[in-house]
């Protein structure tokens, strides 16, 4: 009824006869990024980049990241979890994490934190800004660049004192509560803004065999800190803390891919993360500021589930069905310093026109896995199961550099290169061990051209790169055991510009990239070591050559007081060269030329903001994305589709009341997909099935800004 209702009023907002009245719409700061080594207007910094600020986020009603994601173009995520944590840019990373260790190559950062393997951490309550840099950051990022890099930045302390309350109901149960403050402790010297936020929801799951609801449910609690001393005019120190209480639970897959789970042991997907960065900024004189930025963080995680998705006497005995359960327990470290020297006004080089950034950067990533299988052969009642354990270190130490050179009034060179020696530690219950080591180098060359105080230009050719590693299943063959290093080399060009006297903005990137040894996820089935039906075995392989050429195009037009436009378009085209699996062309499954995993052809946005009365806004808009294959092992595939959002929001002074729909026309799509067999009732047959993306939310947010 509650479901019912929120749907009905946010309709009748959307279709009621609209007042017209001559309002003009809040200025909008310009967007500052630190996609750069130094902080930059985001319409000037040559990067193909999507910024995604805090009155987006809050007119969504997005709790994570993945809520938001579909603003960005050529940017897909992974589920096969309570949340999408695993992110691909341009075709480019990772689907899922099991036995094998993870080296990543999209980077997530928050608030100079790596979570690049811990994508559930991306919770969005007090955070001011979402930055998504598309192709390689190899000079800043090194290794967790590769394919791109995801920063989030949360609202910084001030001399004011702010506030900030924050509630939501919505459909599925869902409530959320949230309250920051921030502002003075010692008036221009100490500054300081705290935040708690607590999201629960049931999730979109019936457990029909338990009777419950909220097997798949969400239980968030997000809780940051940040303290920023003003110790003098030239040294500022900063303190970011975090803590995360991740509890949800996941049932996501069912045997006949509805939203109806048979279950009897649903999983949980939980992290419990403690965390902090201290970060300084030091202008030694007007010719050198030294910048750095300690960070650690330590989490426990764990990521389990009904192996079987159903129940013990579901089947016939004769079928041989079974029960099983599989659980993974983590626990991460990970340590990183980072120490920069840059050039002021007076510290120019070569004639005066060179800035200069030099860098030194050491981390240190331990990880501890325990995964506890156990399995019910139900005809013989007898229980087999197993414990494996695994521990997995590394070392990164990168030496980088940038120079920016003004050749002319209006042309800038830039120069960067990044120097990574990295070195790995793995060790196994079944005695495996490895102890691979390598030397890796990324960084770019680029042209920016101001053409106009309107229009700038840029083109940059630029390398990334990504450790190789080690597959751990038993299962596999010798010659399968490691892979290699991936690099890739990528040439784009872009041209951003103002029209309209600003109140047009434009941004336009193509780009060209190559991979070379690309690092490739493959899965074969097997029998299970015992029972009836078939196990995945993942492994990566290197393939010789993947090409991904594509565009990426933005648009922001405030056509007049009342009416804005903000539009994009990705565009991929990502395919295999050269590379084949012997046994999945024994099947007819002939890779070479197809699509890689995760690559849709297009993806675009299409909203508008209308400003219809005073302290009225009525924000819609549609995003959709093209097919795309499951995995590199299968023909499986997700079907296109467009999901359509909308808000109403009204603010009075400090109060704000906004009405939000996410997926209106509850279309059905899917973030994650599998072929293999699992239904005894088919005698395991092979099919194709999917976890399902979120149905229609609609809810309601009172938040007090002050």
């Amino acid at each position: 009824m509650k479901a019912k209702t929120l749907a009905i009023a946010i309709t009748t907002a959307m279709t009621s006869p609209m007042i017209w009245a001559e309002v003009t719409p809040a200025d909008l700061p310009s967007m500052i990024v630190s996609a750069d080594f130094r902080p930059n207007d985001a319409h000037d910094t040559p990067v193909s980049l999507t910024t995604i600020d805090k009155d987006t986020i809050d007119s969504r009603g997005a709790q994570h990241i993945e809520d938001v994601l579909n603003l960005a173009p050529n940017v897909n995520v992974s589920s096969g979890a309570s949340r999408g944590q695993y992110f691909q840019i341009r075709g480019i990373g990772e689907r899922s994490e099991f036995q094998a260790p993870l080296n990543p190559s999209v980077g997530l950062y928050i608030d100079g934190i790596d979570f690049s393997r811990s994508g559930g951490a991306a919770t969005l309550f007090d955070i001011e800004s979402v930055e998504v840099l598309r192709g390689p950051q190899g000079t800043r990022y090194g290794a967790n660049g590769m394919a791109g890099t995801i920063n989030l930045k949360s609202t910084e302390p001030t001399n004011d004192l702010k506030m900030k309350f924050e509630s939501t109901l919505a459909t599925y149960n869902t409530h959320a509560e949230g309250i920051a403050v921030g502002g003075p402790l010692i008036e221009n010297t100490l500054l300081g803004r705290f935040s708690v936020h607590s999201y629960k929801s049931d999730g979109f799951m019936d457990n029909d065999f338990l009777g419950r609801d909220n097997t798949q449910n969400r239980d968030e609690i997000t809780a940051r800190g940040h303290l920023k001393w003003l110790a003098t005019d030239d040294l500022t120190i900063d303190l970011n803390v975090l803590h995360l209480n991740i509890d949800n639970g996941y049932d996501a897959f069912t045997l006949d891919n509805s939203r109806n789970s048979l279950s009897d042991q649903p999983g949980k997907d939980a992290q419990n993360t403690n965390a902090f960065a201290l970060k300084a900024d030091y202008r030694a004189n007007d010719k050198v500021q030294l910048q750095s930025n300690l960070s650690y963080s330590k989490s426990n995680l764990e990521y389990s589930y009904d192996d079987d998705w159903s129940y013990k006497s579901q089947f016939d005995a004769g079928l041989d069905p079974y029960s099983g359960f599989d659980q993974y327990k983590r626990k991460r470290e990970n340590t990183a310093l980072e120490f920069r020297a840059l050039s002021n006004e007076n510290g120019r080089i070569f004639a005066d026109t060179t800035d200069w950034t030099l860098g030194v950067y050491v981390s240190k990533q331990r990880q501890n896995l325990d995964r506890t299988y156990y399995e019910n052969v139900l005809t013989s009642d007898a229980v087999t199961g197993y414990v494996t354990k695994n521990s997995y270190e590394t070392v990164n130490t990168a030496l980088y550099g940038q120079l920016d050179t003004a050749l002319t009034d209006k042309l800038t060179l830039i120069s960067g290169l990044r120097a990574e020696y990295w070195e790995a530690d793995y060790k196994d219950s079944a005695g495996l061990s490895d102890e691979p080591d390598d030397l890796m180098f990324g960084g770019k060359l680029g042209l920016e051209y101001a053409i106009n105080e309107d229009h700038m230009a840029f083109t940059t050719l630029s390398r990334g790169y990504k450790a190789g590693g080690i597959n751990v299943e038993p299962r596999i063959s010798d010659d399968l055991r490691s892979f290699d290093t991936e690099s890739l080399w990528n040439l784009e060009a872009g041209l951003k510009s103002f029209w309209l006297d600003g109140d047009l903005i434009t941004s336009l990137t193509a780009f060209y990239t190559r991979r070379s040894n690309a690092q490739i996820k493959n899965s074969i089935s097997v029998p299970k070591t015992s029972g009836p039906g078939t196990d995945f075995v993942d492994y990566f392989v290197n393939a010789e050559k993947v090409r991904n050429i594509g565009l990426e195009a933005e648009l922001d037009w405030f056509i007049n007081e009342k009416y804005r436009v903000i539009a994009s378009l990705g565009l991929l085209d990502a395919k295999l060269e050269d590379y084949e699996n012997p046994e999945l062309l024994e099947e007819g499954i002939k890779l070479s030329g197809r699509r890689i995993a995760h690559a849709p052809a297009y993806q675009f946005n299409l909203g508008g903001e209308y400003y219809f009365a005073p302290g009225w806004t009525f924000k819609a808009n549609m995003e959709g994305k093209d097919e795309f294959y499951y995995s590199n092992s299968h023909n499986a595939k997700s079907h296109s589709y467009v999901l359509y959002n909308a808000s109403i929001e009204y603010k009075k002074d400090e109060w704000k009341v906004t009405l939000w729909g996410r997926n209106l026309f509850d279309k059905d799509y899917y973030t994650r997909g599998f072929y293999f067999g699992i239904d005894p009732s088919k005698s395991y047959a092979e099919e194709t099935y999917t976890q399902y993306g979120d149905p229609r939310v609609v809810g309601l947010t009172l938040s007090y800004d002050y």
